[in-house]
């Protein structure tokens, strides 16, 4: 079994997740290994997939997108987000069912 892409942090969650750039229309499709698997219609230039899986993370669990920062892979497709303000259960929930 796979473990969840949603780890408890101080304040918050941090989620891993795999996003393919360039898709045509921005979707949660399940899971990649043990990440969250993310299409984005953004391309993968200057960071517009980046900005788009952010917001994308942030619309589907109701936080502000100031609430959401890119911890780690900035320039992979595997990636780690923080999201201030849920909690685990919220996130497994909005993202997983």
């Amino acid at each position: 079994m796979t473990e969840s892409p949603v780890e408890v942090i101080p304040g918050g969650v941090r989620i891993h997740v795999w996003v393919q750039p360039g898709a045509k229309r921005t979707e949660v499709v399940g899971m990649h290994g043990d990440a969250l698997k993310l299409r984005v219609a953004a391309p993968p230039e200057k960071g517009r997939a980046n900005e788009a899986a952010g917001a994308a993370l942030a619309a589907l669990l109701g936080v502000r997108p100031a609430d959401v920062t890119l911890a780690s892979g900035i320039t992979s497709r595997s990636k780690t987000f923080e999201v201030r303000g849920v909690t685990a259960s919220q996130a497994t929930t909005a993202l997983l069912t």
